[in-house]
């Protein structure tokens, strides 16, 4: 299994720092973000995808510090209501998927994204219960017209560029545990008409999973029987044992207020032991995912280098020492 980073969090250094920071610290894996939500990439993506010498520049440069591109990310919302934002998130998960084989990979990493209510809304909206009966109907609305038809193409384009779109399950959008993740791929695939590779799968990550009381051991395993995991994040949740308790895990305030809420993002190894981490990866291995760890940092705590570096010194010793004798849901 490889080690990686999710290098938007290396955002406002150059691509050339990026990657010698990386390769400093034995990595061997790099996902680069090229639009949407993440804010600004390394390089312009369309300009790189009209020009080859660009595209072996990039190549170069990762081959030069003995990286691996593990995928290219496009965190957005391609259905969203609002059709100047669900257009140019769309547009750029269609560069995306255009540039990732030219860049030497295969994965695109993005969200499933979540529609309106109805074809009248302007905002998405985000369905957890199926009672008043209006949300069933808005669950239904937006499966049947929205997402399984959108996602249905949008295999169909993987297919004809050999690529494989990873969605990352989160809260908010209409893909947020395993089973929406299995089920969406199963309709959309089945909607696409295509046969032989399974084109929409996950990005499991999870930092998401912990604070709606989803064991990510268990997600692993689901996600590996389907034969859908295709890429992982490492980042790690804290869970709050009084606010939690209290008030439950969906917490809406604000991430700064780190005093007042029942969970927040922490560096691996700052939320949950090896007493999770070894036995979370031991389970992508019983399912045959060797590919990456990719590192991901959003700890309110830490700063960006510090983070890093001790999810980096953690993860090394998750992956080659032997599983925890003791799982940690026991």
């Amino acid at each position: 299994m490889k080690l990686g980073v999710m290098a938007a969090l290396f955002s406002g250094r150059s691509l050339e720092e990026t990657v010698r920071v990386c390769a400093e610290h034995g990595l061997t894996a790099i996902e680069l973000p090229v639009g949407a939500y993440p804010g600004k990439p390394f390089f312009e993506p369309k300009k790189v995808l009209a020009q080859p010498r660009e595209q072996e520049r990039v190549r170069d440069l990762l081959k030069d510090h003995g990286l691996e591109l593990s995928a290219i990310s496009c965190h957005g919302n391609p259905v969203h209501p609002d059709k100047k934002i669900s257009t140019a998130h769309h547009d750029a998960y269609l560069t995306a998927v255009k540039l990732a084989p030219k860049l030497g990979t295969d994965m695109v990493i993005t969200f499933s994204g979540c529609p309106g209510g109805s074809k009248a809304d302007r905002t998405p909206n985000w369905v957890t219960c199926p009672w008043p009966g209006d949300f069933s109907a808005t669950l239904a609305y937006q499966w049947e017209s929205v997402l399984v038809p959108y996602w249905a193409k949008q295999a169909r384009l993987c297919a004809d560029h050999g690529v494989r779109t990873a969605w990352e399950a989160h809260p908010g959008f209409c893909v947020y545990n395993p089973d929406t993740i299995v089920r969406l791929s199963e309709r959309a695939t089945k909607a696409s008409g295509l046969r032989g590779t399974t084109r929409l799968g996950a990005n499991l990550d999870p930092s998401h999973f912990f604070w709606q009381g989803i064991d990510p051991v268990l997600s692993a395993q689901m996600l590996g029987e389907a034969g859908l995991l295709f890429h992982v994040h490492a980042k790690d949740t804290e869970l709050d044992r009084r606010e939690g308790p209290r008030n439950g895990y969906l917490d809406a305030r604000p991430y700064g207020q780190l005093n007042e809420r029942a969970w927040s993002f922490r560096t691996c190894g700052d939320g949950h032991g090896h007493e999770f981490w070894k036995p979370f990866i031991s389970m992508l291995r019983r399912y045959g995912y060797d590919h990456v760890l990719s590192i991901e940092h959003e700890d309110a705590l830490l700063s960006v280098d510090e983070g890093f570096r001790r999810a980096v010194s953690f993860l090394k010793e998750a992956i080659i020492s032997e599983p925890a004798a003791t799982p940690w849901w026991t």
